[in-house]
């Protein structure tokens, strides 16, 4: 591994639809010299997330798109190796929004947080114990306000968001359903992430089987997909339903706005709520999130799965790999 160069994915093109590997160029480019109140990061893990794809869409989004020529915005897992601020040392571990990239010369708004768990992964900072378990915490626990008896329904129920929230909801005292697609990751979602019952939506019987699962409605149903599943599980919903809405993984382009059911009469009749979840929003309370969520995974509590890509030259096509459902688990690529 060179410390001379600095190895980037940068996005070539504007994709339409699922960002593909021809869409990325990985190019060599100089190590960079941080600044005054800047630190120099080695990254050693970087994140592959769904929401990639709505970074690199030219479609309104709630973060500016990815310029084309620049490197593809990550989350990402460090060491600083350099550092021209004082609250940073070297060899201090850190994470934030790095790039997909050798190194990152950033200031203090690109940094999260310092990773400090030395008794834990530091992949974790990248999955359960950073924006994935965040989202789940606050998902969850916010929006979703399960309370013990009710009926959580989990769409992408073994991802890296999905599988946190049905554990969390098992710890506030709920009944569990997970939706996902093949007979390994609805095992998983059984085995590993002790869900009640696991549902694959890919057989061709899933409506009876999810009216079968869910015989005395749903309470809070929290969304990863959108379309066919969702609008599957939106005729359970009890009154009173929370809906948490996080990702729309099963549409694979909003230009032209998909077409399909309307949600309307379903909140209107059983006086349900439905809101979106941006973890970016719950900033200033990460610091809750994870003391919780580390606790859960120091005793056990939590479980979870990483995939882990080798080396920088499989990132250009990460992304789609998540669509085309390869991984098993929060999916990351560890560069050294």
């Amino acid at each position: 591994m060179r410390n001379d160069v600095n190895r980037q994915v940068r996005l070539k093109a504007r994709p339409t639809g699922i960002p593909q590997a021809e869409h990325f160029e990985l190019v060599e480019a100089a190590v960079p010299e941080p600044t005054e109140g800047q630190v120099l990061v080695r990254n050693l893990y970087l994140s592959v997330e769904p929401a990639m794809r709505g970074w690199v869409s030219a479609v309104a989004n709630y973060s500016e798109p990815v310029p084309l020529g620049a490197v593809m915005r990550s989350v990402a897992a460090g060491r600083v190796v350099q550092s021209r601020h004082p609250d940073y040392r070297e060899g201090e571990l850190v994470a934030g929004m790095f790039g997909w990239q050798d190194f990152a010369a950033v200031g203090t708004e690109a940094i999260q947080r310092k990773v400090t768990e030395s008794d834990l992964p530091l992949s974790a900072a990248l999955g359960v114990l950073g924006l994935n378990g965040f989202t789940a915490y606050f998902g969850l626990l916010d929006i979703g306000q399960p309370k013990a008896g009710e009926t959580v329904v989990v769409s992408t129920a073994a991802g890296a968001v999905g599988s946190c929230v049905g554990q969390i909801a098992r710890l506030e005292g709920c009944r569990t359903i997970g939706i996902a697609g093949g007979a390994t990751k609805t095992a998983l979602c059984r085995e590993l992430f002790r869900y009640d019952g696991a549902i694959d939506y890919r057989l061709p019987d899933f409506e009876a089987h999810l009216a079968e699962a869910c015989g005395s409605g749903v309470d809070v149903y929290f969304d990863n997909t959108a379309g066919p599943i969702s609008d599957a599980v939106l005729r359970h919903l009890n009154v009173g339903a929370r809906v948490v809405v996080c990702g729309t993984a099963s549409i694979a382009s909003w230009d032209p706005l998909p077409q399909g059911p309307r949600v309307e009469r379903h909140l209107l009749v059983k006086r349900a709520r439905m809101q979106g979840i941006l973890v970016f929003d719950y900033a200033q309370r990460y610091g809750e999130a994870l003391a919780a969520l580390a606790q859960w995974v120091r005793e056990g509590a939590i479980c979870y799965r990483e995939d882990i890509l080798e080396g920088i030259e499989q990132a250009p096509d990460a992304i789609a790999g998540l669509y085309r459902g390869e991984n098993l688990g929060k999916r990351l690529i560890r560069i050294a």
